[in-house]
């Protein structure tokens, strides 16, 4: 694992230590980028990402977080997570060019049974 992976997991980690399960997917992002901030992460929030469809641009998509310009996070708050997130983290690093990224489910009682890595 990279410093960076680390650094983002160790933050993910608080705030799931804080605020445990069973919130809006929305309340652990903002959280998460308050845990950012105090560890001076740099990060950008809710990316739009252009989608190339046979040389048409498709607007509309939103990444969750992208860390140090350089690692994809998707959150998720759900007990069971539903495989289409795993497409969605994999189709936000090709469309990006961004070669890694984490998705992060909150939904977990423990959250390291919730992250996943993805690369390219």
């Amino acid at each position: 694992m990279d410093d960076l992976t680390e650094k983002i997991i160790g933050a993910a980690i608080e705030v799931h230590r804080v605020l445990g399960p069973g919130l809006l997917e929305s309340v652990y992002e903002e959280a998460l980028c308050r845990e950012f901030e105090l560890r001076e992460i740099v990060f950008a929030r809710q990316v739009a990402v252009d989608i190339d469809y046979k040389g048409k641009t498709i607007s509309g998509q939103r990444i969750d977080l992208i860390v140090d310009n350089s690692a994809v996070i998707e959150l998720k708050s759900s007990k069971n997570l539903p495989e289409v997130a795993s497409a969605q983290t994999l189709s936000y690093l090709r469309a990006t060019g961004l070669k890694r990224a984490l998705l992060i489910n909150f939904g977990n009682t423990r959250l390291t049974d919730g992250i996943k890595r993805f690369s390219l």
